[in-house]
């Protein structure tokens, strides 16, 4: 658990101060060496002195009681947790506190992700408490109800997430409704997370997230912020993909992974991915027409990616469904499987290709190629027959499709 405190740490002491670091690193040695499971009340008294020895020193005083919540959570002591927690909240004022409590924030977050009544409760403290110093924490207040966000996303605590959202863009609101000038760097992570919580709920189409998408990009806004542009950006490709806009799509894959390489954040490669999942479905936009990109062209996900793509060129349903369903990635499953519109599309897409050569072709051969029922081959046809799609006729009779011509 590093941060900005320690870079006080070392420095021009007097005699107070070189005992207070005498102290803190003799518990550190305990903390840092593995000797936890043998001598874990060392360290935490060594701790609990420093915090004694430092009231006028916050720096050390904030780090030793970092410390010591990192060890009650190693050994899974919630109430001390929370009562060193509260013990931290005292320090509003110092000028470390920020980057304290962003720290203890961030383990606290990591360590209990699955106990969302501790996280609920340590969260709505440090915000309670922030709400009432105002001031200078008013900054500390966004980022840690932004970080709450990413908990709830975890939980899929959706209802929560939307309350805090629209507390956020108040937040960033003048009096007259219009966002403030000096906060559109927040306002960009606001919406950010605003579409995160459309792509999360399934509402791809809602118009509210395509006036949200203009919004964003309407150049009021703006952020230097890569991995936060690449969620925009990422949200947007799949907003386009449900509206079938394959073009419009693979661009803003295409910037959502050189944002979030520039991030070395590795959704990355699920950008590259879905590129190719718009290129295949009608963009001409080729996500590996750059080096940045090619260099992961043997990702096992791309490599898995360009598999279902080629089973997709070679009139292969059923390979194409099999590959899809060892697919470890929920959106492209949800895309393909539970859409049923885009289903359809791709076993039209196959159907007729794959029937291009004859004058008439076997119910039951079609129906083994696209792993669907004969039954359903037989109603898809007639769909396209009746949208002139195929120019021919059902033999019931015999199990055939006559064709007339394409």
């Amino acid at each position: 658990m590093e941060n900005c405190v320690y870079e006080d740490l070392d420095g021009d002491m007097n005699d107070e101060e070189i005992g207070i670091a005498n102290k803190y690193w003799d518990a550190e040695d305990f903390f840092l060496k593995g000797k936890m499971e043998t001598e874990p009340e060392t360290a935490l008294s060594g701790f609990a002195d420093v915090v004694k020895m430092s009231r006028n020193h916050d720096n050390w005083c904030l780090i030793a009681l970092e410390r010591t919540v990192q060890i009650y959570c190693s050994r899974g002591e919630h109430e001390k947790i929370k009562d060193v927690h509260r013990e931290m909240l005292k320090f509003t004022k110092s000028p470390y506190f920020y980057s304290s409590i962003t720290s203890i924030t961030d383990f606290v977050s990591s360590s209990f992700s699955d106990n969302f009544d501790l996280l609920e409760e340590f969260y709505q403290t440090t915000l309670q408490t922030l709400e009432e110093s105002k001031g200078s924490s008013q900054a500390l207040w966004f980022k840690t109800n932004l970080k709450l966000c990413n908990t709830l996303f975890d939980l899929r605590k959706y209802p929560q997430i939307s309350k805090i959202l629209k507390e956020l863009h108040r937040y960033c609101q003048n009096e007259d409704g219009t966002y403030a000038k000096n906060k559109g760097s927040q306002v960009f992570e606001v919406f950010a997370n605003e579409f995160l919580l459309y792509i999360e709920t399934n509402d791809n189409k809602d118009l509210k997230m395509q006036q949200l998408y203009q919004k964003a990009f309407s150049g009021k806004f703006d952020t230097s912020d890569h991995t936060v542009i690449g969620i925009v950006r990422e949200c947007g490709g799949k907003m386009h993909l449900a509206e079938r806009q394959w073009e419009e799509a693979a661009i803003d894959f295409r910037a959502a992974f050189a944002n979030y390489n520039l991030a070395r954040n590795q959704r990355r490669i699920k950008c590259l991915k879905y590129g190719l999942l718009a290129n295949m479905m009608g963009s001409k936009v080729n996500p590996f027409d750059r080096e940045t990109a090619r260099r992961y062209e043997n990702n096992p996900e791309i490599l898995a990616m360009k598999a279902l793509i080629e089973a997709y060129e070679k009139n292969d349903f059923a390979e194409f469904q099999r590959i899809l369903k060892s697919m470890d990635d929920p959106f492209i499953k949800t895309y393909y499987m539970e859409d049923l519109d885009m289903l359809k599309k791709v076993r039209t897409q196959v159907l007729l290709n794959l029937i291009k050569p004859y004058a008439n072709i076997g119910i039951q051969f079609i129906s083994t190629k696209l792993g669907m029922s004969e039954t359903e081959v037989t109603e898809l046809l007639r769909s396209l027959i009746l949208d002139s799609q195929i120019d021919g006729s059902i033999d019931g009779v015999n199990g055939y499709l006559l064709l007339t011509k394409l």
